[in-house]
């Protein structure tokens, strides 16, 4: 239990701020900790940033029975940066130590760091953790600093994991760190972790985020491994529109998530239809779901009540359901259409079917589209092989195509830059979204050839999404001057930005189908998400050449006049020659990018929706 030894009297006054959400089930661990701290001449805080489940933190808090510590809370999740100020301004104590929920403190942790504080001249206290934590910056269980009127940044403005840009660093600016040189505490790893919902390695992200924690604004957002996002002014020109909805505007429910391009659903709205959403709970960091950033499509429930959808859609009563858009949407999918089979239902996938086999969800999958009034699939090779795979179940006559996941229109808007390759003579090619395909050996052999490979937005850290980590540090010293790496560029500036290079690199592979349908793999089947981004910016692509084999992107490049194709880097070379000189591919590009946009496809949609209303 708590004591009152000399380390406590010395630096008396230390508040300890005890976040939580959602984290009940820790929370008593970490309490038991705080009590047994040699250290006892302290206040506590236990701050409830809007859990599901508050009377589960209540009442943890009450078996306590320590004054010492008390319960804020509120209904909303506000954020971090706003739960640690709450914190800051509710114990006022000139010394601030953390205890998130689910992490440990080791009895001596707070004596180390308070005597280490007992210098006038340090400002920041940090001790070892139990289990290191990867990251370039301290957790907060591993911190105590001065209270420097410094505050936390809160979500209006950023959020992120780096807590040193959220905090650390203004107080570091204010005096000396000290480290403990002892390990006393234990940051906990677990997947409802704060900082696994914003990492893109760990399968978090932007959406992951915005789900688990219901936030209903657009975010300014930084993760430490993957990138800067700034919602509040990409979805700016969107927000501040209105769409009145018309005398005959359909009702459409729109289930699952909306990956890559999510405003392309505002093309609906813009004539006048009235959109829902109703989303699947464990989408991917890439995976748009509400609240949407960019509004005007309500979500048919929130929070808490995710699960109770069913009452609510019979109160909607949708003209329509639209369902789609990958693999994780197809349970939620499957489940409204059993629910409600009377309904309208419309299933527009883009994804690998291989991957709802692999996860045992094909007889889901399959359900959907031999079930569905109408099925949307991403090409022209993917409904054929569904209509294969599900030969004497599907009728074929209701398989048609549309790439679920086109850019809204909007995005065409931006300027044409000079090419880079005007000024130096040589060729530029960028690959935005993960290299796939590419390597070490192949990138340090188009250098040799004067070929220079730019890489976008790159998730760094290990793991799959990561993976090419691995070789870019080796790449970078062998050829500095070929080998470039760039923060990720969002839609409203693809043009801009993108429009400088001659070229766009998607998948690199090797199809083995033989023109076997059959054997199709979803590189084979599949329209890659980065094709219409680099026909908007009038850039011709460079897909390896698989003849004798079914690869639906190599024949809409063949079909479009917009595919520059090789197959070893003597081929890129030359390929790439041919296009400097004549610039056919870029002004193919621009002649068809507009078809590449959801807008150019929305009457069709509609009017497949009013044929099944």
């Amino acid at each position: 239990m708590s004591g009152n030894g000399t380390s406590g009297d010395r630096a008396s006054g230390v508040g300890v701020v005890v976040p939580v959400h959602d984290q009940a089930a820790f929370l008593p661990r970490a309490l038991e900790s705080l009590l047994a701290q040699q250290v006892g001449d302290w206040t506590a805080a236990v701050l409830d940033d809007g859990s599901p489940d508050p009377d589960a933190v209540t009442a943890v808090v009450a078996a306590l029975g320590d004054p010492r510590v008390r319960l804020l809370g509120w209904p909303d999740n506000r954020g971090l940066g706003a739960t640690l100020n709450t914190g800051l301004d509710a114990l006022g104590a000139p010394l601030v130590a953390y205890l998130p929920a689910d992490d440990v403190w080791s009895p001596d942790h707070l004596a180390a760091l308070l005597a280490c504080l007992a210098d006038p001249d340090v400002v920041l206290a940090a001790s070892g953790l139990a289990e290191p934590s990867g990251t370039g910056y301290e957790q907060l269980v591993q911190v105590a600093h001065r209270a420097t009127g410094d505050r936390w940044t809160e979500r209006a403005e950023l959020e992120s994991d780096d807590l040193a840009r959220l905090m650390w660093d203004r107080v570091r600016a204010r005096g000396r760190t000290a480290h403990t040189g002892r390990v006393t505490c234990s940051w906990t790893r677990h997947p409802g972790q704060r900082s696994a919902a914003i990492r893109e390695s760990l399968d978090g992200g932007l959406n992951v985020f915005r789900s688990r924690y219901r936030v209903r604004e657009p975010l300014r957002f930084a993760s430490t491994d993957g990138g800067s996002v700034d919602e509040v002014a990409r979805y700016a020109r969107f927000r501040s529109r209105e769409y009145p909805r018309a005398a005959d505007g359909l009702c459409v429910l729109v289930v699952g998530e909306l990956a890559f391009n999510p405003e392309r659903v505002l093309a609906l709205a813009e004539q006048g239809h009235r959109l829902t959403g109703l989303w699947t709970p464990d989408g991917l960091g890439d995976a748009t779901v509400g609240p949407l950033p960019f509004g005007h499509v309500p979500d048919l429930v929130d929070g808490a009540d995710r699960d109770r959808w069913r009452d609510p859609v019979r109160a909607l009563a949708p003209d329509v359901v639209w369902a789609q858009l990958n693999w994780r949407a197809v349970p939620l999918a499957h489940a409204v259409r059993s629910a409600f089979p009377e309904l309208p239902f419309v299933w527009t996938y883009k994804e690998a079917p291989q991957r709802s086999i692999v996860r045992g969800e094909w007889p889901l999958l399959a359900d959907l589209v031999c079930g569905a009034d109408a099925v949307l699939l991403a090409t022209e090779e993917e409904r054929d092989w569904f209509a294969l795979a599900l030969r004497g179940r599907v009728d074929p006559d209701r398989l048609g195509v549309l790439d679920g996941d086109l850019p809204k229109r909007d995005w065409l808007d931006g300027p044409l830059s000079p090419k880079l390759s005007d000024a130096d003579g040589q060729p530029h090619t960028v690959v935005a979204g993960r290299p796939a395909g590419l390597d070490l050996d192949w990138v340090l052999d188009l250098a040799r050839r004067g070929v220079h490979t730019h890489l976008y937005g790159q998730v760094r850290a290990p793991g799959p999404k990561g993976s090419w980590t691995g070789w870019l540090a080796e790449a970078l010293a062998a050829a500095p001057r070929f080998v470039h790496v760039h923060p990720a560029v969002g839609p409203e500036d693809w043009v801009r930005e993108l429009s400088r290079y001659d070229a766009g690199w998607l998948h690199r592979f090797d199809s083995a189908n033989g023109g076997d349908l059959r054997r199709a793999s979803w590189d084979d089947l599949n329209s890659p998400a980065r094709l219409p981004i680099y026909l908007a910016a009038g850039l011709p692509v460079l897909q390896q050449a698989n003849p004798g084999s079914v690869v639906s992107v190599e024949r809409v490049l063949r079909r479009d006049g917009t595919g520059l194709f090789y197959r070893d880097a003597d081929d890129v070379a030359g390929v790439l020659a041919g296009e400097l000189a004549a610039r056919r591919g870029g002004t193919a590009a621009l002649a068809v990018r507009e078809q590449h946009t959801f807008d150019a496809h929305a009457d069709r949609l509609v009017e497949l929706f009013g044929s099944l209303a």
